[in-house]
């Protein structure tokens, strides 16, 4: 089957307010009546003026991160009820800064996970190896625990809202990127694992991106390989001249 491509942009801590209501405005215009799938991520300080700009478009908005608790005591979270507030729509959990920069747990990004769909929000959930795991050859080993401990308790119905992104982390931010070949046989090594995990059709229906230091020049590249189903982009998604070559690929 042909899966759209969903181009997702990881803004990461980056931007201003004005710039970041500035770079909205610029993908709302460019990408107007482009039928793949977009996300925009931006810092949670902005989302609430970004969600003013998007709203309408085909551009849907995300968070870099959410609870995995309910409204309440717990100091600097922000709930999955109050990003659906401001008219968030999807969530990236599990990115490889936020298991290795700030120590989260398996266990900690499965809760996430499940109170996101719970909630009714997308989610993108990120997997990938470390070089050294890499090395090892436990690449693929390392993606399964992940996909196995990441979609715990997540039934076959929510699965239609779950994206899976592949992000080997030494390609992100670094500018190494997986050859198309290497990316595309953990991208179809997820697929198959998916497929364990429920059955063949959520698994050729399950959207899987890549998250390695895409850009414009290797998009192409990339995107053509038969599992790779988009991309889920740092860098190159901070300036509409060098994410909306990719989105339009």
């Amino acid at each position: 089957m042909a899966r759209t491509h969903y181009i997702a942009g990881n803004w990461k801590m980056n931007t201003s307010k004005d710039e970041a209501v500035s770079l909205a405005q610029d993908l709302v215009k460019s990408l107007q009546g482009r039928q793949n799938k977009y996300m925009i991520a931006p810092p949670f300080v902005y989302l609430d003026a970004v969600a003013h700009v998007v709203k309408g478009s085909n551009i849907l908005l995300g968070a870099q991160d959410v609870a995995a608790t309910e409204n309440g005591a717990h100091t600097g979270e922000v709930s999955a009820a109050m990003l659906k507030d401001i008219g968030v729509q999807s969530v990236i959990i599990g990115h490889s800064e936020r298991r290795h920069e700030i120590g989260e747990s398996d266990m900690l990004i499965n809760a996430k996970v499940r109170k996101a769909l719970a909630s009714g929000l997308e989610v993108v959930l990120c997997i990938g190896e470390l070089l050294s795991e890499r090395e090892e050859g436990k690449a693929e080993s390392v993606c399964a625990f992940q996909l196995d401990a990441g979609l715990s308790g997540v039934t076959a119905e929510q699965m239609k809202n779950v994206t899976i992104a592949y992000e080997p982390v030494w390609a992100i931010g670094t500018g190494k990127t997986a050859t198309p070949e290497d990316a595309q046989a953990i991208h179809a090594f997820c697929r198959a694992h998916i497929a364990k995990l429920y059955d063949e059709r959520i698994a050729e229906n399950t959207i899987i991106q890549y998250g390695g230091s895409m850009k414009a020049s290797n998009a192409e590249e990339l995107l053509a390989q038969k599992d790779i189903d988009g991309g889920l982009i740092g860098g190159a998604a901070l300036k509409a001249e060098t994410f909306v070559p990719i989105c339009i690929i």
